[in-house]
């Protein structure tokens, strides 16, 4: 039953992901297709770091790779190569792989912090190196190139490089579940437990780390060709810290402890960006403290979070535990209000164009404009409102986090009296 219900979940959400984009804008797709390309980069990236437990800070180096593989077999195809454009993300899968064994042999001969450290070094070599290589990475500029049509598909349009990127990402996100559920991807969970106990039972562990970077590695390299297949450019810029950053946060906010979790971080990330960027600077501050919020209080992210409710369903009473959780979001955009409101308040005052405004007004502090309301900076108000949401918001947190954490004691308290409890003999009638 729970696997029944499991393929219809997933079966609705592909029919929602198949039916509803083209009724959007350009931009919704576009922001669609980005969602989908951070969510199979972070799937590859968790299969290193929930699978193996091997912890990458340059995995942009692969991403990167498969982009600019992508974009030369694009300009073979452009100069008369008979190749079918649907197929051109195999050229990132081949340069991920391939680079992924090589970069994947050295690094796995350290672990933990030092494993991460040379995964970082690995990336910016190729991000220092990328503006110096003309031949391969097109310099400062990049390189670009141009979708060619194939059986009657011209893909000038976004919407059918959205359906390719579905049909990738599906396939790649399919492969790589199944590679977990495989004796081999059973192996890695043991390496991420206990190396020496594998190495103990006659496996060379090394070996099977590297087989395992390079799976993700081609995985990597797949999410970077279809950004060059949708962007039809690339530079150097995809090998930068930023972009192996993002994808650690994507990863963890949505959960490294279940298989699809980090895809909830990915799409939740992607669309923040898409819809604040616009109206804030500050965007990037946002999400990490998103980041530092769900790491203290939901370390399992947010795939952790749903799968610990759908495996307890039977026995939550939602009619005690929805006013908790209603009280909890009360409290959490009173303090969302309240931080969003100093965050801007010093972004405009700290400007340069507050600067200016302060010059032209002989050094004294002119009111400023947010959120449609006139406010004075020296206003008793304008400091004392954000600390009352944040101190309201706080309080209302605090009881309702009580609230929730007693009534998950208790259930956790049943359920332990239920296991310790002996069934009657001669069993159930």
């Amino acid at each position: 039953m729970a696997s029944m219900r499991n393929i219809s979940i997933l079966v609705a959400i592909l029919a929602l992901a198949i039916a509803v984009p083209p009724f959007l804008g350009i931009a919704w797709q576009n922001a669609l297709v980005n969602v989908l390309i951070a969510s199979l980069f972070a799937l590859a990236f968790n299969l290193l770091i929930g699978q193996a437990g091997l912890l990458s800070f340059g995995h942009a180096a692969y991403f990167g790779i498969g982009a600019f593989a992508a974009l030369h077999l694009m300009i073979a195809i452009e100069d008369g190569l008979a190749f079918p454009t649907p197929l051109v993300p195999l050229a990132g899968a081949a340069a991920g792989l391939l680079v992924g064994i090589v970069a994947g042999y050295f690094a796995t001969m350290r672990s933990g912090v030092y494993f991460a450290l040379v995964t970082l070094a690995i990336a910016e070599l190729f991000h220092s190196l990328a503006p110096h290589l003309q031949g391969l990475f097109g310099g400062e500029s990049g390189v670009s190139s141009m979708r060619m049509p194939w059986q009657g598909i011209i893909f000038g349009s976004l919407i059918e490089v959205y359906y390719l990127t579905l049909g990738w990402v599906l396939t790649c996100g399919l492969a790589l579940w199944a590679y977990t559920r495989t004796p081999f991807g059973r192996l890695t969970l043991a390496l991420r437990d206990n190396e020496q106990r594998v190495q103990f039972l006659g496996y060379n562990a090394h070996a099977a780390k590297v087989i395992v970077f390079a799976v993700s590695a081609m995985a990597s390299g797949v999410a970077g060709a279809l950004l060059a297949i949708s962007n039809e450019t690339a530079n150097y810029s995809l090998f930068a810290t930023d972009v192996s950053a993002q994808v650690v946060l994507q990863t963890f906010v949505g959960g490294s402890t279940v298989f699809f979790g980090p895809v909830f971080g990915a799409a939740a990330f992607t669309l923040f960006a898409f819809l604040v960027s616009d109206l804030t600077r500050s965007w990037v501050f946002y999400q990490g403290l998103i980041f530092v919020l769900v790491m203290l209080y939901a370390p399992t992210g947010i795939g952790g979070v749903i799968a610990y409710h759908a495996r307890h369903r039977r026995q939550l009473d939602w009619s005690r535990l929805a006013g908790p959780y209603a009280l909890a979001l009360v409290g959490g955009l009173l303090v969302a209000a309240g931080v969003v409101y100093l965050t801007e308040t010093v972004a405009v005052l700290f400007g340069e164009g507050y600067a200016v405004r302060m010059r032209d007004a002989g050094g004294s502090l002119p009111r400023y404009d947010l959120f449609g309301v006139s406010w004075d900076p020296a206003g008793i108000l304008t400091w004392l409102l954000p600390l009352i949401l944040i101190g309201a918001g706080g309080a209302v947190l605090v009881r309702a986090r009580r609230s929730i954490a007693g009534f998950w004691n208790r259930m956790g308290r049943t359920e332990a009296l239920a296991a310790a409890t002996p069934e009657p003999a001669g069993g159930t009638a």
